[in-house]
């Protein structure tokens, strides 16, 4: 079998939809999952003009039975999944640690771990079975995996918890040929980013700018993940404007 076929959540924009393109021009039949159709349309759109193949489908990851759909149709349509890129994510309103809701924590949860949870038991539970067996998971840490911003505590757990969830997939799918890696991003130009030239607050209480990269800069980084054969594997790359204050006292 020459088809490869690679899912990535949150595929309708930024990271997601650099990543989708890059995994596109690399060969890979990609399935952009997300819950807005239109933005996964076109996406979709810009693959197929770059030449390659890709279908959308709408999917809530933190949402069970929209996840049982999502990989009820991808069996469907192409009977193997090769790549998932765990990458939907949510952040919750920068408030005092104190007044951060039940509701917005659940919320956040909900999307970057238990919706990577979702996606990656399928995922594993496809590969251990289809022929060829086997396949390679990413998933999408943020450099909030090793530090915090002020106020980001329900994010910043959450990626604090995917480095386990990497690691443990990692172990659990060595046997099976299922590779697990996970990519760390800072201050890629998503909508997430756009005030960051503007001043963003630091440590220490004061705005200062930030730089950012393209997005398109981490789309080939996971790419080049992807593109590793079932021997090797990237268990963890960081990718981020080289200026931001991460390495250092900033």
């Amino acid at each position: 079998m020459t088809e490869r076929v690679a899912l990535v959540t949150g595929g309708g924009s930024g990271v997601g939809r650099a990543a989708a393109l890059a995994l596109a021009g690399d060969g890979w039949t990609v399935v952009a999952a997300g819950r807005r159709r239109e933005p996964l349309a076109a996406t979709v759109e810009l693959v197929v003009q770059a030449g390659g193949e890709g279908v959308a489908v709408t999917a809530d990851v933190a949402d069970p039975d929209s996840v049982d759909g999502l990989f009820e149709r991808i069996r469907a349509d192409f009977g193997r999944l090769d790549l998932l890129f765990n990458n939907a994510g949510a952040a919750s309103a920068p408030v005092p640690f104190e007044e951060i809701s039940l509701e917005d924590w659940h919320r956040v949860v909900d999307v970057n771990l238990t919706g990577s949870f979702l996606c990656a038991r399928h995922a594993v539970a496809m590969m251990k079975t289809q022929q060829p067996a086997g396949g390679r998971i990413i998933n999408n840490g943020s450099i909030s995996a090793h530090v915090p911003r002020l106020n980001s505590a329900p994010y910043t757990a959450t990626k604090h918890a995917i480095t386990g969830l990497t690691k443990s997939l990692a172990l659990d799918g060595r046997p099976f040929g299922i590779t697990c890696g996970q990519i760390d991003i800072g201050n890629a130009r998503t909508d997430m980013t756009e005030r960051m030239p503007e001043g963003v607050l630091q440590a220490d209480g004061s705005l200062r700018p930030e730089p950012t990269i393209d997005a398109a800069d981490v789309g080939r980084a996971v790419a080049y993940m992807a593109s590793l054969p079932p021997g090797a594997n990237v268990l963890s790359m960081t990718v981020m404007a080289s200026g931001m204050p991460f390495v250092g006292r900033g």
